[in-house]
Formats: C-alpha cells, structure tokens, sequence
C-alpha cells in the first residue's frame, strides 16, 4: 500500500487550481497512513495562516473516497475538540465526488484554523 501527501497552493478557496499552474504536490509514498498524516499535519501547521493551501492524504490503492476531518484541540490536527473519532463523510465513488464534499467542508471552516478536512483513499 502507498499512502501520498498531494495539495499546495491553490488561486482561491476553490481549491480547484494550482497556483501558477502547476501541477498539485505529490509527497511521499509512505508506506503507512501515520507516517503520511504525520507529513501531512506537519504542513498543515507551516501554512495554518495561508487559507489558500492545502493537503490531503491518497491512498494509491484505494476503491472509495472518504471526506475524513472535523473540529480539534490544537493546530496539531491529533485530537478532535470534544476527543471524538473525526467525522468520515462518504464514501464516494470517486474522487471528484469527494473532492467536491471536502470543498464544501473546508469553505465552511476556511475561517476556524483548528477545523481540517482530508480526503482519503481506502479499499473496500
């Protein structure tokens, strides 16, 4: 399994284009989702004050999309505000799907820096 960091910086809060128009970033692979959260909290934190990045974790091989996120303790995206399981939307059956449901959740929170959302890949 191969578990990838993707995003960068977008021209707006649509988070449809790169800036520039480059291609999205493509960190990793890791071979485990920790490591790849871990990789993917920590650029989280270094742009928490630029609302135009952003970063979700892929799974190479994965069959359905996942929204995964919610509201946390800190900026360190590890423990959810009440110490729930983050909310999982989904699944999609693809990634355009869940794309589109991760840009509705992130525009929702774009204002709260403790609020991320993700996009997962897993198998079924």
């Amino acid at each position: 399994m191969k578990y990838w960091v993707i995003g960068g910086e977008y021209t707006d809060t649509s988070f449809t284009h790169i800036k520039g128009g480059d291609a999205e970033q493509r960190i990793g692979p890791f071979k485990d989702y920790d490591t790849a959260k871990s990789i993917w909290a920590k650029l989280a934190w270094e742009h928490v004050d630029d609302a135009h990045v952003r970063y979700r974790i892929l799974h190479e091989e994965a069959t359905e999309f996942w929204v995964v996120g919610g509201v946390y303790k800190s900026t360190d995206f590890n423990e959810t505000a009440d110490g729930s399981p983050e909310t999982r939307i989904g699944p999609f059956d693809s990634y355009e799907q869940a794309k589109s449901a991760w840009q509705q959740k992130a525009w929702e929170s774009v204002d709260d820096a403790h609020s991320r959302w993700r996009i997962e890949k897993v198998s079924q």
